[in-house]
């Protein structure tokens, strides 16, 4: 490989059918001087599918399991069929046998009656494995001088089934050796993102978001030119566009803001996902497979905007615990104390805003609260509402620009904020409110703050 590759990743929504497969297989051809590394995703909600067809199984209905893989291999076959026509018979046989594996196993864990992560992975993997099967016979159909390189050879993990641990220095490694020499100007590799191995051969997979993982695992390895996120929305947008149709994409952002705006509720990628690209400042640039032409965002390390806002995003419902106590004034480890009690419930504490004798947390609003509150209630008061939402608005100079608090409230009007936190990091202002009220909050907020965003 005489040059920098180019690593390219396409997710679910992008290789559903055959349709989107041959509009990526177009992204893709224009891309062939880049010397492309392709990482995709299963197609569709295929993992969805082979999740519950596991645990259908496991549950001892295997006859429903069977309806659930049958329509999984039925689809991937029509897609083939549609790609290659006739060309398709040794593909399809090659379907029909991984058919045939992942019927063996859904089999055991009918016999078992156990579903373990390690038998969910051996179940998830086939769904990137089908994909691109079919993708890459598809590019070779084409003229295209492919090379299918299985990812459970080089992207080695720990054995954390479920959600595994990428070891990054075995990978550098071994896609020396597996994936490199594949690579070039005018040819492209394929491979699955997800799913890996461990040293002994055991098939992983990297949890959520996995697949943008691999592409920034890979891309560092690689030491690509850019990592791309190709997926249905152009780019990290300054608000949800189902509640606020005028965002627009953000052309640049820190991954600070980026990681930021995933904790509160963007959902294009997760932060930690692409951080491996990041920290070896390789820029990642999320895309629209429908728009391949039109804007995108670039997530940068180090990149210093001057926004005092760039975005705002929402997540909920949260419940929220008020905890009241003379005894918190110049009480050393009352915090520390009610930590204790919410770690031993397994209660996760998001937001936490503090006064003289009180403090407010937010919480998950499904979270089984009865036991720690009735040990709270034992030295203090405490109070817990349901059904709030945080409303985060994110951006870099957000602390140190003058007079964006009081725009924020005066824009807010009548909705009634019950909380407010500003994040450690100094670029998040969050606030809590009731949940149906969000929606408005956000309108509102855009309007009066990201009213001219660059487009």
């Amino acid at each position: 490989m005489s040059s920098a590759p180019l690593v390219m990743k396409f997710g679910g929504s992008s290789v559903a059918d055959a349709v989107c497969m041959k509009a990526v297989a177009g992204l893709v051809q224009k891309a062939l001087p880049s010397a492309p590394l392709v990482v995709l995703s299963a197609m569709g909600k295929t993992t969805d599918a082979l999740f519950r067809a596991a645990r259908m199984a496991a549950q001892g209905q295997l006859e429903e399991a069977f309806e659930a893989h049958a329509s999984i291999i039925a689809h991937h076959r029509t897609t083939a069929a549609k790609l290659l026509g006739e060309r398709a018979i040794d593909l399809l046989q090659e379907i029909a046998k991984q058919g045939g594996e992942l019927a063996t196993i859904l089999t055991g864990l009918s016999m078992v009656r156990e579903l373990s992560p390690r038998s969910m992975d051996a179940v998830a993997c086939h769904g990137e494995r089908l994909s691109t099967l079919i993708f890459a016979r598809y590019l070779a159909a084409q003229g295209i001088k492919v090379e299918l390189a299985d990812a459970r050879r080089f992207v080695r993990t720990d054995a954390k089934s479920g959600s595994a641990n990428p070891l990054p220095k075995a990978i550098a490694g071994l896609v020396a050796e597996h994936v490199t020499p594949h690579l070039g100007p005018g040819r492209v590799v394929v491979t699955q993102g997800y799913i890996g191995a461990t040293t002994d051969g055991l098939v992983t997979t990297l949890g959520r978001g996995g697949s943008d993982y691999s592409a920034a695992l890979l891309g560092a390895a690689l030491g690509a030119t850019e990592v791309q996120i190709w997926t249905d929305v152009e780019g990290v947008l300054t608000c949800d566009p189902r509640v606020v149709p005028e965002a627009k994409p953000i052309p640049e952002l820190s991954f600070a803001e980026a990681a930021e705006l995933a904790a509160f509720g963007a959902k294009v990628l997760h932060p930690a996902t692409i951080l491996p690209a990041v920290e070896a400042d390789i820029p990642v640039t999320v895309r629209s497979t429908m728009k391949p032409e039109g804007r995108f965002s670039v997530i940068r390390g180090d990149v210093k905007s001057g926004r005092a806002i760039t975005a705002l995003a929402t997540r909920g419902p949260v419940a929220v615990v008020t905890v009241t106590s003379s005894r918190m004034l110049d009480q050393p480890g009352f915090l520390a104390r009610l930590f204790d009690i919410f770690g031993r419930n397994d209660i996760s504490v998001d937001l936490v805003a503090t006064a003289e004798i009180s403090v407010s947390m937010t919480v998950d609003n499904d979270a089984e609260t009865d036991k720690a509150l009735d040990e709270i209630r034992a030295f203090a008061s405490a109070t817990l509402v349901r059904d709030r939402a945080i409303v985060a608005v994110v951006g870099e100079q957000l602390r140190s620009t003058p007079g964006i608090a009081a725009r924020t409230f005066k824009a807010l009007g009548d909705l009634n904020v019950e909380m407010i936190s500003m994040g450690a990091n100094e670029i998040n202002l969050s606030l809590v409110l009731r949940k149906d009220d969000a929606p408005a909050a956000l309108r509102r907020l855009h309007a009066e703050l990201l009213p001219g965003v660059e487009s």
